[in-house]
C-alpha cells in the first residue's frame, strides 16, 4: 500500500492535470464557435459563385476548360500524378481525428500513389518519420484557417496543374458535419464536372456578354470556387479537430474524476488506518505504564 504522502502527491498531480484538460476543453469549444462563424459568413459568396458557374454553362453553352471534364464526363489525357491536399492538425491530443485521415491517404496512395501536399505539422512528421516524400516547400499551419492563405494554397496547386505536373487534385480532410459526427472525406476538385454546378433552374435566357471571352471568365470563376471549397474543407477540419479534443479531454476529465475518488478512498483508507495505529499505540503505552506503576 502506497504511503499517504506519495497518495496525496498523486491526488494533487491529477488535479492538476485536470486543470489542464479542462482548460483545453473551454479553449477548443471557443475556437469551434469561432470557425463556425467564420465559415457561414463567406457561404452566401461561393453560394453565389456555384450559380455563375451554372449560369455561363447554360448561357454559353459548351466550353472548352482543362479544369473540367468532357461532355461524357471522362478526364483529357494528362500527364502527371494525382495531387493529394492532405488536412491535419498541428499536433495531437484530439482522439482519432489525426490516424482516420492519414490511414485513408495511405490506403489511396498504396493503390495509385500519389503526390503529397500536407497542411498541419503532425502530418508532415508522419510522412517524414515512415520515409514517404512530401512537398517539403509545401508548409501550412493548420490553426486558425483563412481565406488568403487557401488562396495562396489553391494558387500552389493549380499553377501545377496547368504545368500538368499534377493530372487531378484531392483533398483529404474531415467533414464536420454540423457536429453530427465527423467523416473522412476525399472529394476531387480537379478536374470539375459540370453537373457539380447545376441548380436545376433554366438560365439559358439571361442575356450575358463575356469579356474577353467565357472562358477566360470561366478559369477566373474556377480559381476562386476553389479556393472556396479548400477554406471550407480548412475549416470542417478544424472544427472536426476541436470537437475531436473537446470529445478527448471530456473523457479526460471524466477518467480523472474516477481516478480521484479511487485515491480519495485509499487516501482515506490509509489516513484512517495510521490513526488507529496511533491510538493502538497510545494504549497500548497507557497500559503498559499503568502496570509498570502497580508493580
Amino acid at each position: 500500500m502506497s504511503s499517504i504522502t506519495e497518495i496525496k502527491h498523486r491526488i494533487n498531480g491529477i488535479r492538476d492535470t485536470k486543470k489542464i484538460t479542462n482548460a483545453m476543453y473551454l479553449i477548443a469549444s471557443n475556437k469551434v464557435r469561432k470557425a463556425k462563424n467564420a465559415l457561414e459568413r463567406t457561404r452566401p459568396y461561393f453560394a453565389a459563385l456555384r450559380h455563375e458557374i451554372d449560369r455561363m454553362f447554360d448561357v454559353a453553352g459548351h466550353m472548352e476548360s482543362p479544369y473540367f471534364l468532357n461532355e461524357d464526363g471522362q478526364e483529357a489525357p494528362r500527364t502527371g500524378e494525382r495531387g493529394y491536399l492532405i488536412v491535419t492538425a498541428d499536433k495531437g491530443l484530439a482522439g482519432a481525428y489525426n490516424q482516420n485521415v492519414l490511414k485513408e491517404v495511405e490506403r489511396r496512395t498504396a493503390q495509385e500513389g500519389g503526390r503529397l501536399f500536407v497542411v498541419g505539422e503532425y502530418g508532415r512528421q508522419f510522412f517524414l518519420h515512415r520515409g514517404v516524400a512530401v512537398d517539403e516547400d509545401f508548409r501550412y499551419t493548420a490553426q486558425n484557417p483563412r481565406l488568403h492563405i487557401a488562396r495562396e494554397i489553391c494558387e500552389i496547386l493549380l499553377e501545377k496543374y496547368n504545368r500538368q505536373e499534377l493530372k487531378s487534385i484531392d483533398v483529404v480532410y474531415t467533414d464536420f458535419r454540423g457536429g453530427r459526427g465527423e467523416e473522412v472525406r476525399v472529394d476531387r476538385i480537379l478536374p470539375l464536372h459540370r453537373s457539380h454546378f447545376e441548380t436545376g433552374k433554366d438560365l439559358s435566357d439571361s442575356r450575358f456578354e463575356y469579356e474577353p471571352s467565357a472562358e477566360e471568365v470561366l478559369s477566373r470563376l474556377v480559381h476562386s470556387y476553389v479556393a472556396g471549397f479548400v477554406y471550407g474543407a480548412f475549416v470542417d477540419s478544424f472544427c472536426s479537430e476541436q470537437n475531436a479534443r473537446m470529445a478527448a479531454m471530456s473523457a479526460a476529465n471524466d477518467n480523472a474524476e474516477e481516478i480521484l475518488g479511487r485515491l480519495s478512498l485509499e487516501y482515506n483508507r490509509s489516513r484512517q488506518a495510521a490513526i488507529t495505529q496511533e491510538i493502538t499505540e497510545v494504549t497500548s503505552g497507557a497500559k503498559a505504564m499503568k502496570k509498570g506503576m502497580r508493580r
